[in-house]
C-alpha cells in the first residue's frame, strides 16, 4: 500500500511542480532503488557462448558488488527460448513473485513472445539516470516491428557481417549469389551456424532478403497456417539456394558450425573462407585476442548488414528488481558502454550518443549500411522449415 501511495503522490507532483523539483522526486526515488538492491543477487540470463563477452560480464560484477553491494550471477544459456519457456512455466504456475530470473538479454522474436504473454516487468527505461545519455537517434521504440514501450533497456548494437583473411581471400563476396558461386569454386570451404542459433537463423534471413522478389512481405506478421501458401512463395528462392549451396559447403552440408566462435576458429584454421558474426567489431576484437591474424577484417554485403539492437529485461516476477534495475543502468553507463565498445575487451557499439561515449573514454566506433529485421513471426516460421528440410 506504501509504494501505491508513492507512486501516486510522485505522479501528482510531476504534473503540478516546476521540472527542477519533478527532477529532484525522480533522483530521490531511484535512490530509493539502489538501497533497496543493495545484498540483492541478481540472476541474469544471458547467452554464455563468448569467452570475451563472459570476462566482461565479470568485470561488471565486481563493479556493481563494489559501487552498489549488488550480486550479479551470470546465468549462461545457448537461447533465450529456454529462458522464456521457464518464465512461462513460471506463469502457468502462477510464481508471481520470487522468480528465478531477475534480468535477461534479450531482442526480437523472444522479446516478442515475453511481452504478449505479459512476462515483463514496466515501463522502467526512463526511471533510469543513465537513460537521458541513450542516443535516441537509433531504432530504440522497435525491437523486430515490435514496440518497445520501456519495457527492455537498449545495450548495443548488432550488426550480421563476415570475416575474411585479406591475404587468403582478398576479393570476398559481396552478395549471397557471389557466395554460392565461391562455394562451388572452392568446395567444403563455405558455412555457416545450424539454426535456431542465433548467426545462423539470422543468415537465413539476410539470404532471404536479398533473394526474395517481396520483401515487403517480411515486414508484415505471418500466420504460419493461414498464409502458408504465402511463405512457400516468398521463401521458395531462398531453399533452392540452400539446396545449391549444402552439397559444396563445409561437411557437405550434413553438419553446421555450432555458433560464430566455431566460425571464427574455422576461419583460423583456414578451414572456412568466412566466418560469421553479428559484431561489426569482432574482426578487430579477435586480433587483440589471438584468435585472429592480423589480415583478418570484417565487411558486410553490398546490401547492407542485418541490424538490430539488443536489449535487457526485468521479468514480472524477479526476485530482486531493484537490483537488475541498479544493473542495467550501470550497464548504460558511460563506464561500461565505454568498456564495452572497446575491441580488445569486447568491442560490442554503444547505444550512447557519442559525445557521452567520449566522456566514458570510448574511442569510437563504426557502424556499416544497415537492413531491419523482419517481422519475427517470420524467423520461427523459417526455423521450421529449415528445421524439416535439413535438420536431420
Amino acid at each position: 500500500m506504501k509504494k501505491l501511495l508513492l507512486g501516486a503522490a510522485i505522479s501528482l507532483a510531476t504534473s503540478l511542480i516546476p521540472a527542477q523539483a519533478s527532477t529532484e522526486a525522480a533522483s530521490d526515488t531511484w535512490q530509493q532503488t539502489v538501497a533497496k538492491a543493495q545484498g540483492q543477487t541478481v540472476y541474469f540470463n544471458a547467452w554464455g557462448g563468448s569467452q570475451e563477452i563472459n570476462d566482461y560480464l565479470r568485470w561488471a560484477g565486481r563493479q556493481l558488488q563494489t559501487q552498489y553491494g549488488v550480486t550479479l550471477k551470470h546465468v549462461k544459456v545457448a537461447d533465450i527460448a529456454e529462458t522464456t519457456q521457464r518464465l512461462l512455466a513460471e506463469k502457468t504456475a502462477g510464481k508471481n513473485g520470487g522468480g528465478s530470473v531477475d534480468m535477461v538479454w534479450i531482442n526480437g522474436e523472444n522479446f516478442r513472445s515475453m511481452k504478449q504473454s505479459g512476462l515483463l516487468y514496466g515501463p522502467f527505461t526512463k526511471q533510469l539516470p543513465n537513460w537521458e545519455y541513450v542516443d535516441k537517434s537509433l531504432p530504440i521504440d522497435e525491437d523486430f516491428t515490435e514496440p518497445t514501450d520501456g519495457l527492455e533497456a537498449p545495450w548495443g548494437v548488432g550488426q550480421l557481417v563476415f570475416i575474411h583473411d585479406k591475404q587468403t581471400l582478398n576479393n570476398p563476396p559481396q552478395n549471397f549469389s557471389e557466395l554460392l558461386s565461391l562455394a562451388k569454386a572452392f568446395p567444403g570451404k563455405v558455412s555457416y551456424p545450424q539454426p535456431p542459433e542465433f548467426h545462423g537463423s539470422s543468415f537465413l534471413k539476410a539470404a532471404l532478403i536479398e533473394l526474395t522478389d517481396n520483401k515487403e512481405a517480411l515486414y508484415q506478421p505471418l500466420d504460419s497456417e493461414k498464409d502458408k501458401a504465402k511463405f512457400d512463395q516468398v521463401t521458395a528462392p531462398l531453399w533452392q539456394y540452400l539446396d545449391q549451396l549444402h552439397p559444396v559447403s563445409w561437411q557437405q552440408g550434413k553438419r553446421f558450425p555450432s555458433g560464430t566462435s566455431e566460425t571464427i576458429q574455422l576461419l583460423d584454421d583456414k578451414q572456412l573462407l568466412l566466418a560469421i558474426t553479428f559484431n561489426p567489431n569482432a574482426a578487430r576484437a579477435a586480433i587483440e585476442h589471438g584468435n585472429l591474424v592480423e589480415t583478418a577484417q570484417t565487411y558486410a554485403f553490398n546490401q547492407g548488414a542485418l541490424s538490430n539492437i539488443h536489449f535487457l529485461a526485468v521479468p514480472w516476477n524477479a526476485s530482486a528488481k531493484e537490483g537488475a534495475l541498479v544493473a542495467i543502468n550501470f550497464l548504460m553507463s558511460p563506464e561500461a558502454q565505454a568498456r564495452k565498445a572497446d575491441s580488445s575487451i569486447w568491442g560490442d557499439p554503444s547505444v550512447l550518443k557519442h559525445s557521452a561515449l567520449a566522456e566514458g573514454g570510448a574511442q569510437g566506433f563504426s557502424l556499416f549500411k544497415s537492413i531491419p529485421e523482419p517481422h519475427p513471426s517470420w524467423l520461427t516460421a523459417l526455423e521450421l522449415e529449415w528445421q524439416k528440410r535439413y535438420g536431420s
